[in-house]
């Protein structure tokens, strides 16, 4: 007689965003040390360079995770950013929202992400969402998370009938410097990880827009060496 008991079922697992940066990556190892089978997502939506998608999957290599998966999204074809459109990257951040915002960029993720872990039986995402230093993005927000993990418990099948469905956004009130004092605890080789918003093609940094500035800081509050590789 074939049994009805889920195979599944006493399997803990996760979808974790990795998009190649240290945010991401650190993201990754929290979800490993906290037991979890790792289903790593990356999502190549159109963005200025691919060292970035390399990055992520160096990234997931380091942590052997169940099974990574590139999810093809053309964000390029709406544009509206900087790095998704012929707009160049600015070397400081400015008042208000900037332009390196993708639109809808985070939603867009965390629903392939959620789709994912309804076909997996997952009941965890994780992200590397950040809103203490961060650029400004709305979807970075602790509002924003809480939101959207109220939107998938009620828009899947396993929000009504199963467990629920819990976003987890581990990195969300970290400082750049806790985040390094946090990966070098777990592990994380951040030399292996893309941040700059136009990295060369051998992920290189520029060192000059603002993803390469918030990085740079983390590293020095925390009193570590920068092992970025810069152009």
């Amino acid at each position: 007689m074939e049994s009805s008991i889920d195979p599944r079922a006493s399997i803990q697992r996760a979808v974790v965003l990795v998009s190649g940066g240290m945010d991401s990556a650190v993201t990754l190892a929290l979800a490993h040390e906290q037991g979890y089978a790792c289903h790593a997502l990356s999502v190549a939506y159109g963005q200025r360079h691919a060292s970035e998608l390399i990055a992520a999957e160096r990234i997931t290599h380091e942590f052997a995770v169940a099974e990574y998966k590139i999810v093809q999204v053309d964000l390029r074809s709406i544009g509206g950013s900087a790095l998704t459109a012929d707009i160049a990257v600015p070397e400081q951040g400015g008042a208000g929202i900037p332009v390196t915002y993708v639109p809808a960029r985070n939603t867009i993720m965390l629903a392939i992400a959620l789709g994912w872990a309804e076909v997996l039986g997952a009941n965890a995402i994780f992200c590397g969402v950040n809103a203490v230093d961060y650029s400004g993005y709305p979807d970075c927000r602790p509002d924003f998370i809480a939101a959207f993990e109220r939107l998938a418990n009620l828009a899947t099948k396993a929000g009504v009938e199963g467990a629920g469905i819990h976003v987890h956004a581990p990195l969300i009130r970290l400082s750049k410097a806790d985040i390094v004092r946090e990966g070098l605890r777990l592990g994380v080789d951040f030399a292996i990880t893309v941040s700059c918003y136009q990295a060369d093609v051998d992920g290189r940094a520029c060192g000059h827009c603002d993803a390469c500035r918030l990085r740079a800081q983390g590293f020095a509050e925390a009193g570590v060496a920068d092992p970025t590789r810069y152009v």
